[in-house]
């Protein structure tokens, strides 16, 4: 009876130990589970997170495409205008020698002490005058 009774105490034991190990090992497993789906929704997460840095890496790279040929397109068209501006200002050297010239000769004129004529040259510097203001004001195409 003895002996049985130590069979009976072994046999339960062993049952015991038995589901208290099952027990350990599916809470375990249960664990494991639960931080298996967290680090899936971590790397989800995080793959939205590289995604959306991809979209928004490409859009600022065609802002930046699109400013810098806007920037170059402004470039062109100033180095044009400079361009104009100084063939403008060539023709106005020009222009105002050629006034000094005139002047040069008006007064030669006014030495010889010829009216006519120095009213004639008068006009025609004025002419001339009213004539380069007028380029001035016309916008060179």
């Amino acid at each position: 009876m003895e002996l049985t009774q130590s069979y009976i105490y072994i046999g339960t034991s062993f049952i015991m130990g038995f589901a208290v190990a099952i027990t350990i090992c599916v809470w375990q497993w249960i664990k494991i589970r639960r931080n298996q789906k967290s680090l899936e929704g971590f790397l989800e997460s995080e793959k939205l997170i590289k995604e959306r840095f991809q979209k928004e890496n490409k859009w600022l790279y065609d802002v930046k495409e699109s400013t810098q040929n806007e920037y170059e397109q402004k470039i062109h068209e100033l180095e044009s205008l400079v361009k104009t501006m100084d063939e403008d200002i060539i023709l106005l050297q020009r222009h105002n020698e050629h006034t000094e010239n005139q002047l040069r000769e008006t007064e030669a004129l006014l030495k010889a002490k010829d009216p006519v004529v120095h009213t004639l040259k008068l006009k025609l510097l004025e002419a001339n005058n009213t004539i380069a203001r007028y380029k001035g004001k016309v916008p060179v195409q």
